[in-house]
């Protein structure tokens, strides 16, 4: 069974954690952390810097994501993009120098190809989205969404929820 990577805490801003193609980045890191520093002897140098770029791939899918503007998501998908390529290339010089295996290299190699297409996928329907003007640019647009009904009231301390059906904290929550 595959790791479903997500915290308990969520909001509009952490929806990027439901991306397959971030998740598969996140297996991606996860395959290369395991080989450069636990499986194989490699110089810790190239391990730090094979690392670095297969991590920079999950990370720039994310800070995209919090951008909300479409032409800066899509430049920081590009951006992981460019380090999938700085991922492959250093497993390639990692093999020819047998400093990995080949089976190895082979599972890095088959979950790099998916992250990459999916990544490749994903840029081509945001740059459809954007070419036919259909994103939401914000996390609310409409003013109204914040606006919270029906007004609050104060709820007794020992009920240990908020007024608010909706809310679901704990005796101190902002909602009271």
């Amino acid at each position: 069974m595959e790791q479903y990577y997500q915290t308990e805490l969520r909001n509009k801003n952490r929806g990027y954690m439901k991306l397959i193609v971030w998740q598969k980045a996140i297996q991606l890191f996860d395959l290369v952390w395991k080989t450069a520093f636990i499986d194989a002897k490699i110089d810790f140098k190239l391990r730090s810097q094979l690392a670095d770029a297969a991590q920079s791939v999950s990370a720039n899918i994310s800070e995209g994501y919090g951008r909300r503007y479409i032409t800066e998501y899509i430049q920081f998908l590009y951006y992981a993009l460019g380090s999938m390529g700085e991922t492959m290339t250093r497993a390639i010089g990692l093999k020819q120098t047998e400093q990995i295996s080949t089976e190895r290299f082979h599972d890095f190699d088959s979950l790099h190809y998916e992250v990459e297409n999916r990544l490749l996928r994903l840029i081509d329907k945001l740059e459809q989205k954007r070419d036919d003007e259909d994103w939401i640019a914000r996390i609310a647009e409409d003013p109204e969404e914040y606006v919270i009904t029906p007004p609050l009231r104060r709820r007794p301390a020992e009920s240990g929820r908020a007024s608010s059906p909706a809310c679901r904290m704990p005796r101190f929550c902002p909602c009271e």
